[in-house]
């Protein structure tokens, strides 16, 4: 199923589900038995999602059709999002790009950091270019959402622990970037701004179709102004999710409603391409970003 958080025209925010006939408001659907938000429903899934099975077979109608809402995030105020940097070829590439070696220390430990989860924006939202950057990237990514509480979770267990997935794109000011990578903490200003979004979140059983062993088949692609600049496939992620889950949990809760991006699938960012491929983005530039399964993210910068 396909999950979604939603304004109507009276401007009440929604969370429901999308069918082929329009979308589906959970709480006015199940009479009040399911929540008006994502949060709480992933809070408590494993009970909810019976009745959301049975009203969906039952064919419940749709209150409103897509063209009535405005999308937002799906998830627009996840518990925390931990943002890992899985794809070797991205790593490789943009080692290759700054002059620097490749630290060895990524092939021991799937690394991650912790981004702004207070700046989540959806599809079509406008995404603003920080005053003082002017090397403005976007970054093609996938995104697992948590469902189940956990901690200290075994990489081979990790998927019951994942609830669906979603396309993450991980906004870089990457003149700031840079410079505080210098010192030594990790991002910060260079990625505190925006992280996208969307469009939905689609229930991992969805997916099966693709899954070959513990990855999946799924075609990542983004074009800046409707041309084509990044292609690449999440099979070929080196770290997987459940190696992700692992680490992130090692000590720590992971609790339903947190987010865990794979990082930059290789090619996925203009950092990668060059500037003899493309120019850094400036206000005005759409950015699409397309993986199988799970729509197009498309956001403007402004």
């Amino acid at each position: 199923m396909k999950f979604a958080t939603f304004k109507r025209t009276d401007g009440e925010v929604r969370a429901g589900w999308v069918t082929p006939r329009g979308i589906v408001d959970m709480k006015q659907a199940s009479g009040g038995e399911l929540p008006d938000n994502m949060l709480d429903f992933l809070s408590r899934q494993e009970a909810y999602m019976p009745l959301v099975q049975k009203l969906e077979q039952s064919q419940v109608e749709p209150t409103c059709k897509p063209e009535e809402v405005q999308l937002l995030a799906p998830i627009p105020n996840p518990r925390s999002v931990r943002d890992f940097m899985a794809f070797e070829l991205h790593i490789l590439n943009a080692s290759k790009r700054l002059g620097i070696p490749l630290a060895q220390a990524w092939y021991e430990i799937p690394a991650f950091y912790f981004t702004n989860h207070q700046v989540i924006t959806g599809p079509y939202a406008k995404v603003a270019r920080p005053a003082r950057c002017q090397w403005l990237d976007y970054e093609l990514e996938i995104a697992c959402v948590i469902g189940k509480e956990g901690k200290n979770i075994r990489a081979e267990e990790a998927d019951e622990y994942i609830f669906g997935y979603t396309i993450l794109n991980d906004w870089s000011a990457r003149d700031l970037q840079m410079k505080e990578s210098k010192i030594g903490l990790g991002p910060a200003k260079g990625k505190d701004f925006a992280t996208s979004l969307g469009p939905y979140l689609v229930s991992k059983d969805e997916l099966e179709a693709h899954r070959r062993g513990n990855r999946y088949d799924l075609e990542m692609v983004a074009r800046v102004n409707g041309i084509e600049l990044s292609r690449g496939n999440f099979q070929d992620i080196y770290y997987t999710f459940g190696q992700m889950i692992e680490r992130a949990s090692d000590g720590v809760t992971l609790y339903p409603g947190d987010v865990i991006g794979s990082g930059t699938v290789g090619t996925g960012c203009l950092l990668e391409l060059g500037p003899e491929v493309h120019r850094w983005l400036e206000p005005g530039d759409i950015v699409q970003l397309e993986i199988t399964g799970l729509g197009v993210l498309e956001n403007t910068v402004e």
